[in-house]
């Protein structure tokens, strides 16, 4: 079973239009609206393998109450904290090369009473959790060190921990020495600040995870693969894509696939880089099922390609 904690959930709308035109009207191909926030992904993805998996939440107001009639639709058992303001609702905009274009709402405010709440509802519901992955920004109200007091109170009950967060939260976390941290390479600059622009540079970056207190990294590199930086060793992993459709949720999907292989070691570094290449393929933010995955099309290797130029470069 993998628990999951999204801070700051969202109600989801996607639209496929055929081209973005500021101050024009806009007539959409497809539409769809799906429950969002990156637990939230992980756990319709961890669902969507047929593995148990428990939703952790704060949710508040019509959208909210959306979001959990949705998840349940997807046979995903949901503990929502009730919040003091409406949840968030998300707009994205697809066109058909792929770029996105996304308005993401702030969400409601948390209160010092509410982030221990928070807190005390994860520990409660974390018995028997195989992992907990904890993902997403941080709603406001809750300080950038809330997930290093999570992830230091789930080790103190023995849980494994899985962070996918970025910024001060991300910093501040490594100190309680996350089991897994799950970058994009965005992220992964940020983190070290600096350029990320060869496969090298990435690599080299997450070893500075590492070393900062991250027990095994697993950094997205969009269409360049995927690296795992861990005690087991180094390994890249690509997988061939025909067709992007939306990169909404692909990393959350990854991650998803990386723990219900084990959490560690080349299996599961392919695993998370055929559940991304599927999620890619899918529109919105669906998350890919069995059926979707193609195990063939991924290569995972110890020889990592240090000066392979990134597609696109990280500032």
């Amino acid at each position: 079973m993998i628990l999951t904690i999204t801070p700051n959930p969202s109600l989801d709308r996607t639209y496929e239009v055929p081209v973005l035109q500021r101050g024009e009207v806009l007539r959409a191909t497809a539409d769809r609206m799906d429950p969002g926030g990156k637990g939230v992904n992980v756990s319709r993805a961890v669902a969507a393998a047929g593995h148990r998996t428990l939703a952790v939440m704060p949710l508040g107001g019509a959208p909210g109450a959306l979001v959990a009639e949705l998840l349940g639709a997807e046979g995903i058992e949901v503990v929502p904290f009730e919040a003091a303001g409406d949840t968030r609702s998300n707009i994205t905009l697809v066109e058909p090369d792929g770029t996105l274009t996304k308005i993401n709402a702030p969400g409601p405010e948390l209160s010092a009473t509410d982030s221990e709440s928070l807190l005390e509802t994860v520990r409660t519901h974390s018995a028997g959790a195989d992992w907990i992955a904890c993902c997403g920004s941080l709603p406001r109200g809750l300080a950038p060190e809330w997930y290093a007091e999570l992830v230091a109170r789930a080790h103190e009950a023995g849980a494994r921990i899985a962070l996918d967060t970025s910024g001060p939260s991300l910093l501040a976390a490594l100190r309680e020495r996350p089991d897994v941290v799950k970058p994009n390479v965005e992220e992964l600059a940020q983190a070290v600040g600096r350029p990320l622009v060869t496969v090298g540079d990435a690599l080299k970056a997450a070893r500075e995870l590492r070393d900062a207190g991250a027990r095994t990294v697993l950094a997205s590199l969009g269409a360049d693969g995927q690296l795992l930086v861990g005690e087991e060793g180094t390994y890249y992993a690509t997988a061939k894509v025909t067709l992007v459709r939306s990169n909404v949720g692909a990393g959350d999907a990854s991650l998803a696939g990386f723990l219900t292989a084990g959490g560690e070691g080349p299996e599961a570094l392919a695993s998370a880089a055929a559940h991304g290449a599927a999620a890619v393929q899918l529109p919105g933010s669906v998350m890919p099922a069995p059926a979707d995955l193609a195990p063939s099309s991924v290569a995972v290797t110890a020889d990592v390609p240090l000066d392979r130029a990134l597609a696109e470069p990280a500032a």
